[in-house]
């Protein structure tokens, strides 16, 4: 199990995602083929060296191609990252995206109380 995070990590985690968040949308729902994505949270390692970013993708069926165009493009991500939080961050943490599916959940569940 993961230690709590520190406050440190939790204000840096929240920084981050509002800076991605900004980053992603600024690229447009084209380049994600159409996909709207959202950076739910981010988690950050202790020596604040890698960052696990959550991402929920609308609609969930291109999930798929937008999580490997999300893959694809981490480096330009990066950088981009790296120009607004240069002057705050000594480092700036390598990005691993991973797939939220609390929203297809809450779907599934939605559906069960259809019935």
């Amino acid at each position: 199990m993961e230690a709590p995070a520190s406050t440190r990590q939790l204000k840096v985690a929240r920084e981050l995602q509002k800076d991605l968040a900004e980053i992603i949308r600024s690229k447009g729902m084209a380049a994600f083929g159409g996909a709207m994505v959202t950076v739910s949270e981010v988690r950050i390692s202790p020596d604040l060296s890698v960052a696990k970013v959550y991402v929920s993708i609308f609609p969930s069926a291109k999930a798929e191609t937008t999580m490997a165009t999300l893959q694809e493009n981490v480096r330009g991500i990066r950088g981009e990252l790296g120009r607004v939080v240069g002057k705050q961050f000594r480092i700036v943490p390598e990005l691993v995206f991973l797939l939220d599916s609390s929203i297809d959940y809450a779907e599934h569940i939605d559906e069960l109380l259809k019935k």
